[in-house]
């Protein structure tokens, strides 16, 4: 496989690392999803017990696997990825932070879990947030495969995650507040009852950019509004202390 141009960068957590593309990285948004899942925000957490399987679906270049490993005690973590390319870089940082034993990668699209039905305890997903047919292609196809619905949106994500879930098991996905009634609709329809909502704001007083969810599978309806999460504080000194707490 020929590689394009890639950095190694510490992640900030455990002395993790992740290899990166140049020039398209990981944000907020995987380390805010982390957080949500670990319970840092507020939300229900995952469960911490023996032999906890946790699945990512579209992990990328693994670093949402990589934080849960540095902030919960989970036995077993699988990432599945579409992109050769990212699962590449995904396998190379696993072995770089010597997480063997803990996470696995799998290459595959998240339609096509075949094997896996009722087997995790949690599902996570930061999945691609814009709408089939919107935006212009980016000359860097990996960067609009992981922003643009391709071959999976909210529904397939939704669909899949459901699938592969225990009964009564944990769907922790970040988004778009725009996206609310698209994601809503997928989660119900695929019997992942929402449980938690948590807005993410830049700062105090701005409007919502991004928006947590927690859903349970084949839960009944009862959904809890989190308190905000703004990541920076008004005055512009910085990162507020929750978000500085995250990056721990």
């Amino acid at each position: 496989m020929q590689r394009k141009p890639e950095r190694i960068d510490d992640i900030g957590m455990g002395g993790f690392k992740v290899v990166q593309g140049d020039g398209f990285s990981y944000g907020i948004d995987a380390v805010l999803l982390s957080a949500f899942a670990s319970g840092e925000t507020g939300a229900k957490p995952v469960k911490s017990r023996l032999k906890m399987r946790v699945a990512d679906l579209g992990t990328g270049n693994g670093i949402i696997p990589f934080i849960l490993a540095h902030k919960l005690p989970i036995s077993e973590i699988v990432g599945f990825e579409r992109n050769p390319i990212a699962l590449d870089r995904a396998m190379r940082g696993r072995e770089m932070n010597a997480l063997e034993n803990r996470i696995s990668f799998v290459l595959t699209d998240v339609s096509q879990l075949d094997g896996y039905d009722g087997f995790f305890d949690a599902v996570v997903t930061n999945p691609p947030y814009f709408r089939r047919g919107s935006g212009i292609p980016n000359e860097d196809s990996a960067k609009f495969i992981a922003r643009h619905e391709t071959t999976a949106g909210v529904t397939e994500f939704a669909k899949c995650g459901s699938q592969i879930l225990k009964s009564g098991g944990d769907f922790y996905m970040i988004h778009r507040p725009s996206r609310l009634p698209d994601i809503f609709e997928a989660l119900r329809a695929a019997a992942l009852e929402p449980k938690e909502l948590q807005l993410v704001v830049p700062s105090s007083n701005e409007p919502a950019n991004l928006v947590l969810i927690h859903a349970v599978a084949g839960a009944k309806p009862d959904l809890k509004m989190l308190p905000e999460i703004a990541v920076y504080n008004s005055d512009g000194s910085g990162y507020t202390d929750l978000i500085k707490r995250i990056y721990l």
